[in-house]
């Protein structure tokens, strides 16, 4: 049936099957207007028209120097510079990276809103990937996302290679702090010390899980915490932010199921630490 050639051949979630069907989308096979309900035949040309995307009318365009690295006309791949948010907030609501791409589209012409991929906290700098349209963001929940992160942190981390299987939820009281607690949701970090900046240790980072925090919970956790986290105990004498940035991004794209790897350099304020 059409339901699930959409749903197994051509990745679409559930949900994105449900706004092609009421949400003003459509359906075609061969040029006709059908259900998913239809069999198809060998030979038969599928069409999918997505409903319109509507804007939050508090998303305002914001001219921003963007990093762009690749971009397609379904993804886009950023350079992120550490200071800076990636959504709006109550205390900040035009210089973020949302705002940027707003109004990176407008000057294009492209009528898209935004669809983050894979998020970094405003003071991580690196790799983000940003789906252009609301289909392709979904065809991400069944595909793996590979993301090397790099990190200076506190001491001599010991072993040098390791698992942290820590859950972490949120810290009670606090609407931004996290904290490793056996009421939190399963969290794991795959790290290997590379290299050492003085008295500390310089590591990289996999992700199995994405918590918020994830990494500076972490390590914080082994009484290794980031150098420049304030809010998890890093000192901040020689950098005033997290020293954390992504440093590579590798997936399979959904579209031309091509594997693509990204690479993103140190930034200035963390070759300093070097």
């Amino acid at each position: 049936m059409l339901r699930d050639f959409l749903r197994q051949d051509v990745g679409l979630s559930r949900s994105m099957v449900t706004r092609l069907k009421y949400d003003g989308g459509q359906i075609l096979v061969n040029q006709k207007e059908v259900g998913v309900r239809t069999r198809l035949q060998k030979g038969d040309r599928v069409q999918l028209i997505f409903p319109k995307e509507e804007r939050s009318p508090a998303l305002v365009p914001a001219e921003m120097d963007l990093d762009i690295v690749y971009e397609d006309e379904f993804l886009i791949i950023l350079n992120k510079q550490a200071g800076t948010s990636v959504v709006p907030s109550v205390t900040n609501q035009s210089k973020t990276i949302a705002n940027g791409l707003i109004h990176y589209y407008d000057q294009q012409g492209l009528d898209y809103t935004v669809h983050i991929v894979t998020r970094l906290d405003r003071d991580t700098s690196g790799l983000m990937l940003i789906a252009k349209q609301q289909f392709m963001h979904s065809f991400f929940r069944n595909i793996s996302i590979e993301r090397r992160y790099q990190a200076v942190v506190q001491g001599k981390l010991r072993p040098k290679k390791g698992t942290i299987d820590a859950p972490i939820g949120r810290k009670p009281g606090s609407i931004i702090s996290r904290i490793v607690t056996d009421e939190g949701k399963p969290s794991i970090t795959h790290y290997e010390v590379i290299g050492a900046v003085g008295q500390n240790s310089i590591v990289e980072i996999e992700l199995e899980t994405g918590r918020t925090h994830q990494i500076r919970v972490h390590f914080a956790h082994l009484g290794c915490p980031l150098l420049g986290d304030s809010l998890y105990g890093g000192p901040v004498d020689r950098i005033e932010r997290q020293a954390l940035h992504c440093v590579e991004l590798s997936f399979t794209h959904p579209m031309t199921k091509e594997k693509l790897t990204f690479q993103s350099e140190w930034p200035a304020d963390l070759k300093r630490l070097e």
